[in-house]
């Protein structure tokens, strides 16, 4: 059950509908939304492609952190990066704030909408096979590391409304 007036935060792999369902979901609850991402490249002034090539991956995922705990609690719902709720530390701040839900789309899916995408430095980088091994290591934590689960191979206004019930 999503925790009233707190921020609902979202997981999953990379292509699962995050921001997608994020913005709907904030829409319908009539809260703002946040796409992770998106916040950590404004205050870095940086693509995320071009903070983990200049920066290194561990500097981006200490970001990461020090974004989920600085976020206004106001915020409705925030779309999380593919890899930052993975750590405990992140998934601990995320669930004491709020309610985490981890968006579960079968790794076919998730792949066909991230197959080639520059601005995805580990997909990018990445064969079929890391993304499929990667996508099986991620699973179980995100799991753990959620309040609640939904099946999101439907339409975004499905998830949505499956998230809301």
């Amino acid at each position: 059950m999503i925790k009233k007036n707190r921020p609902v935060y979202l997981c999953g792999f990379m292509g699962c509908g995050k921001s997608t369902i994020g913005r709907q979901l904030a829409r319908k609850l009539g809260r703002e939304f946040i796409d992770l991402d998106t916040y950590i490249e404004e205050r870095e002034g940086m693509k995320i492609s071009e903070i983990f090539a200049e920066k290194g991956e561990p500097y981006f995922r200490q970001k990461e952190t020090e974004a989920l705990s600085d976020i206004p609690a106001s915020v409705g719902v925030i779309a999380t990066g593919g890899g930052a709720l993975l750590s405990r530390e992140n998934a601990d701040i995320a669930r004491e704030l709020g309610t985490v839900i981890y968006i579960e789309v079968p790794f076919e899916i998730c792949y066909d909408r991230i197959r080639g995408d520059q601005s995805r430095p580990i997909s990018f980088s990445s064969t079929k096979e890391q993304l499929l091994e990667r996508y099986n290591m991620r699973h179980p934590l995100y799991s753990a590391h959620s309040d609640i689960s939904v099946d999101g191979s439907g339409t975004p206004l499905q998830i949505v409304n499956e998230i809301l019930k």
